[in-house]
């Protein structure tokens, strides 16, 4: 923790002066243009000027959208350069009628814009900047494939290409980046009720692969705003919002395989990959070592993996080497190959993965499989085709499929407003979608609203109807719940329906309240929900190591994935934690207790990068199952089958999540097996806390798959649960990470080395402990 108090060189002392003059910069982005960037620029600007803040327009397009027009119109115009490019009109900043108006903040749209011939500076970011400089604060607009990196890959993904393209690192200079999210269904509807021209990313395809290279991008940016954070506090290891993996690789003819594993977990989980080898000071590589590290250099470049060689002294230390290394650059994964030693070698010569599972903490280690042992196969990176196509159209559906597509034509439309955490503006943007939809001449009603006493939130609710919420009893204290009953009866076309994740008073219709609303959707009535990220299941722990908040109500991942439209609403922690302090969050009196705990800027950072990553991930999923092609994130060749070992302790609903987490991203098939309980004759007998884990994995899908133990002694267990897994076809094993030290810890820790040496023809990926 010493990085705060180290004394400021005079040269950063200056910068912190100049800055203190500069006007401040911020971006809203899209993916595409009629996202509504325009619309949320002018929006803020009305806001600033209530107030009291000097603002002003220039070079502003509404392109005549009625809604964005009117945020437009009390704001003051100060005139800009009209010109025509291949006829064209164009508008340029007046910088000088700028400066000598002086406001404290300018609206201006379209920051990859070049200016014309003879222009003061040849680009408007040039413009942005020389203000920027005079201490006049500037909010602009920008579509993510305009800036170069992100261009190449929409135009090579999607053939939309920008006319005017910024360099990659133009973010790294704005205060702040928020991204406006749209799915592609209200883009589309956009286009069809003539709000927007069509062009040549209007399809759906394009959109969504713009859409999730948007959120990509944004979400590095916030990786990186993270990061100086936990520096700047002196925080080391993994924040838990980003994957980072670490292939430790030797010159040999198996590294090529341990980084192309990496780099296919590296891809399909949207990490970073790097890769470390060790070698000997002073000593020179022999012939065959020195083709293998030219080899992995190549392959290294190849695949976009950050590559480098550092010294070891002593074998003995390799582990320890490995975890500061990992440590250091807040790896969350170690990929290394299975030991080949024996038993008496381990235990002579010192075995690297076993000092590994002694000392680590908070990184997980991935043993990898050695498959050149198992009929050569070897693991690469291909493309896989769709689905094969059905016969014919006059194949006749299973039963399975005639429910499947029954169910599916009788549901209502299910639509999720989610945010990274409470105060962002979700409700917000339910209830004035709601408005819009009824405007349209749709029956719309709000199922179940909390305002949480925002005027502004309260505002949007307008004409819609409101149902009355049904009372109930519980311990001597009246409690409201939404009518469910009610709102089935009414039959509207379309329900809103706030705060998801909530569980419902005992003895009501349902437990919690999405299941509420899946009865709501069976019912054909279409919903709009909202909910925060920390609130899905799988993401309970990694919310846990971010915030130290163990969340309580949570949604099953299903509901997202259910969801037809996913949409983010985004908005930086610091405007976040402003909303608190002016009290538009919660109540006064619990503001400072919120600020110094789950409002911390730490928190509110890791928070928000969760959530770009899980919609990106959620966008990247339907495309797979739109076009496999598609996928950003490459194909899966292999069909992984995961097989999850849990215990009777209180980690084994961190590993199941885990699990599921995993086998999700890997299009895999999972398994979750209870360890048995051990009698005092040695006996092996099932468990006696089964029913919550069973209960947990069939709610994720997985299959929860009980040992055969009649007879079966304690020391038959490792080869028990192998013979289990290869029944199943697994090609990974996940398990804990056992207690470094002492007993029960020490007999754990041999009944894990025996796991690992029965499983070398198997990944076996151990979850790491993470002290929470």
């Amino acid at each position: 923790m010493t990085e705060p108090y180290r004394r400021k060189s005079p040269e950063e002392i200056l910068r912190s002066i100049l800055k203190l003059r500069q006007g401040r910069l911020k971006v809203y982005i899209g993916a595409v243009s009629g996202s509504g960037k325009t619309y949320h620029m002018l929006r803020e600007g009305q806001s600033l000027k209530r107030q009291g803040i000097d603002v002003v327009i220039s070079a502003v397009s509404t392109m005549q959208r009625p809604d964005t027009v009117e945020q437009a119109r009390e704001l003051e115009r100060v005139s800009s350069i009209h010109w025509f490019e291949s006829g064209n009109e164009r508008k340029d900043l007046d910088l000088e009628r700028l400066l000598r108006r002086n406001p404290e903040v300018l609206l201006v749209d379209g920051l990859a814009h070049r200016n014309r011939q003879g222009a003061r500076f040849e680009t408007r970011l040039e413009d942005i900047r020389f203000l920027l400089s005079h201490g006049i604060s500037v909010i602009t607009t920008i579509n993510a494939y305009e800036l170069k990196d992100v261009g190449d890959i929409a135009s090579r993904l999607t053939g939309v290409t920008a006319g005017y393209s910024l360099p990659a690192d133009t973010l790294e200079f704005a205060d702040e980046v928020v991204l406006i999210d749209v799915t592609p269904e209200t883009m589309l509807e956009r286009v069809q009720s003539g709000l927007l021209a069509g062009g040549d990313a209007w399809e759906r395809g394009n959109l969504a692969v713009l859409r999730e290279l948007t959120l990509r991008l944004v979400a590095e940016g916030v990786n990186s705003s993270l990061e100086r954070h936990r520096r700047e506090r002196g925080l080391t290891g993994p924040s838990g919002a980003a994957e980072r993996i670490l292939v430790a690789a030797q010159y040999h003819w198996n590294g090529s395989i341990y980084m192309r594993r990496g780099q296919q977990i590296a891809k399909r989980l949207n990490g970073e990959l790097l890769v470390v080898t060790f070698v000997k000071p002073g000593s020179t590589l022999g012939k065959e070592q020195a083709a293998f590290r030219s080899s992995l250099q190549k392959l290294a470049e190849r695949i976009g993996a950050t590559l480098e060689e550092l010294p070891l002294r002593s074998r003995r230390k390799l582990a320890g080497a490995i975890l500061t290394y990992a440590l250091d650059r807040h790896v969350t994964r170690i990929v290394l190959g299975h030991s080949k030693q024996t038993r008496s070698q381990e235990l002579w010569q010192g075995s690297v993965i076993h000092d590994l599972l002694r000392q680590m903490r908070g990184v997980d280690l991935l043993v990898v499989a050695d498959r050149t042992a198992n009929n050569g196969e070897r693991i690469i990176p291909a493309r896989i085709q769709p689905n094969p196509p059905r016969a014919g159209a006059f194949q006749r559906l299973s039963g399975t499929e005639l429910d499947e597509r029954i169910e599916q034509a009788k549901r209502g439309r299910f639509k999720m407003y989610i945010g990274a955490a409470p105060g962002v503006g979700k409700t917000y943007a339910m209830l004035r979608e709601g408005g819009d939809l009824r405007r349209k001449g749709l029956d719309v009603i709000v199922g179940l609203l909390e305002t949480h006493g925002r005027a502004e939130t309260q505002s949007q609710v307008g004409e819609l109807e409101v149902m009355p919420r049904k009372t109930k009893q519980y311990r001597g204290t009246r409690l409201e719940e939404m009518d469910t009953d009610e709102i089935l009866r009414r039959k509207p076309d379309v329900v809103l329906v706030d705060e998801l994740a909530h569980t419902n008073v005992p003895g009501s219709r349902n437990k919690k309240r999405y299941e509420d609303v899946l009865d709501i959707l069976s019912a054909g009535i279409s919903v709009i929900t909202t909910v925060n990220v920390q609130h899905l299941e799988s993401l309970n722990d990694a919310v846990l190591q971010v915030t130290g908040v163990r969340v309580r109500e949570t949604v099953p991942d299903r509901i997202l994935q259910l969801a037809d439209e996913v949409q983010l609403i985004d908005v930086t922690p610091e405007t976040l934690q402003q909303r608190m302090r002016e009290g538009k969050i919660y109540a006064s009196e619990n503001i400072q207790q919120a600020l110094g705990s789950f409002f911390k800027t730490g928190n509110l950072i890791a928070l928000r990068e969760l959530a770009l990553r899980e919609i990106a991930d959620d966008v990247d999923e339907r495309l797979e199952s739109l076009e496999r092609s598609a996928s950003l994130r490459g194909p899966w060749r292999r069909e992984e089958v995961i097989y999850v070992l849990v215990g009777s302790g209180p980690e084994s609903e961190r590993i199941i999540r885990r699990g599921f987490r995993i086998a999700y991203r890997l299009k895999a098939a999972w398994y979750v097996t209870p360890l048995p309980d051990r009698s005092e004759d040695g006996k092996l007998s099932m468990p006696a806390r089964r029913d919550p884990f069973q209960a947990m994995t069939e709610r994720l899908g997985g299959i929860f798959r009980p040992l055969e133990l009649q007879g079966k002694q304690a020391y038959d267990l490792p080869a028990l649960l192998i013979a289990a897994a290869d029944e199943v076809k697994a090609t990974q094993l996940i398990i804990a990470q056992p207690p470094g030290k002492g007993f029960p810890g020490s007999s754990q820790m041999r009944f894990v080395k025996q796991l690992l040496r029965r499983a070398r023809h198997m990944d076996v990926l151990v979850i790491a402990d993470t002290g929470q």
